[in-house]
This record gives C-alpha cells, sequence and structure tokens, in this order.
C-alpha cells in the first residue's frame, strides 16, 4: 500500500567514520532542484497507487484508500509547504489520468469507426458472394464450400422511403416521459419539503 509521507527539505543525512577516509561520500538533502523533483515524483506515484485501488470493487479498500489520501493531506494542516506539495502531487495524478481517458476515448472512438468500416466491408463482400450463387444456382439458399458455408436469407424488412406518404392508418403514435433534470436539480437547491422518488 502506498503510504504518503512528508520529508523535511531541511534534513540531512552525513555519513560518518569513512567520509574522512574518502570510501564515502555525504548524502545531503540540499534542497536542489533535482531532489526534490526525486521527492515530487515519488509522492505523485504514491498517489498514483492509492488512485489506483479507487477501480476496486471492494468498497472497504476503496474507503481505506480516500481515507489514506485525506489523512496525508490533512496531517500537512500546519505545514503549507508539505499541503502545497501533496496537493500539487494529486493534481498531477488526477490530470495525468483525465489525459488518459481522453485518450483512450479517442482510441476507442477510432477503433469503433474501423469496427464499423470493417464490418461494413464484410457485409458488402457477403452480399455480393450470395448475390453471385444464387445468380448461379436459384433454387439454393445454402452454400458449402471447403471450409465454410453460407446461407442465404430472404429479407422481410419493410423500408419506407417518405413516412409523410403513409395513410394515417399506417402509423402508431408513442409517448415518452423521462424525469425532468432541471426541476429536481433546482429542488435540491431549494428544498421545499417534497419528497422525490
Amino acid at each position: 500500500m502506498a503510504v504518503l509521507t512528508s520529508i523535511p527539505a531541511s534534513a540531512a543525512v552525513v555519513a560518518s567514520g569513512a567520509e574522512a577516509a574518502g570510501l564515502a561520500c555525504s548524502l545531503q538533502r540540499s534542497g536542489s532542484l533535482w531532489q526534490l523533483g526525486i521527492e515530487a515524483q515519488e509522492l505523485t506515484t504514491a498517489i498514483g497507487q492509492l488512485a489506483e485501488q479507487l477501480e476496486t470493487d471492494d468498497p472497504e479498500q476503496r474507503a481505506s484508500a480516500l481515507a489514506e489520501l485525506e489523512a496525508a493531506l490533512l496531517a500537512e494542516e500546519g505545514n503549507k509547504q508539505a499541503l502545497a506539495a501533496k496537493a500539487d502531487a494529486t493534481c498531477w495524478v488526477i490530470e495525468h489520468l483525465r489525459g488518459q481517458a481522453a485518450y483512450r476515448q479517442q482510441q476507442a472512438k477510432r477503433l469503433g469507426e474501423l469496427a464499423r468500416s470493417d464490418a461494413g466491408r464484410a457485409d458488402a463482400l457477403e452480399e455480393s458472394l450470395v448475390f453471385v450463387l444464387t445468380q448461379l444456382q436459384p433454387g439454393s439458399t445454402r452454400f458449402s464450400f471447403p471450409n465454410h458455408e453460407l446461407s442465404s436469407r430472404r429479407s422481410s424488412a419493410v423500408v419506407i422511403d417518405d413516412e409523410d406518404a403513409l395513410d394515417p392508418e399506417w402509423l402508431t403514435v408513442t409517448t415518452t416521459s423521462k424525469p425532468d433534470k432541471a426541476a429536481i436539480k433546482s429542488l435540491r437547491k431549494n428544498p421545499v419539503c417534497a419528497k422525490i422518488g
């Protein structure tokens, strides 16, 4: 599980003993841009791991991840710099997830268009093949080949070119209803002893 902890910028760890001999280097947090970048990346990764837990179907695991994130932010109540760092890292994760969602929607749309195109070409080829086969064998509705079988079905679908030209006796009237979301929204803003649902 990801753990969000803050590391004060002034903390320093210095190797002792061997430093005099030059065998070890000191590990100091100098607050350099590079070091701050590493810490921001670690924080963003930890928040990203918590965000992954939000996709679970287990409500307890989801609640636990949200509670951990909220606790990590609330823990920095007195430290504006640490709170800003954690909030900024959370914003990076949000921005990344939204960008990824937009990219995947574009890919889904593109793949949907490719699928429709492939299905359309397959239908056109099948229609053409059935047409040719039924011309060659007018009484046949099933055709067998070494690796495939194809059947020709007569369509009973009705295609109407101009609905307005139809006689009224051939028309049916349908009505639909749906919730008035605007009215419900205004009711929620100004509750007046009303019950919904």
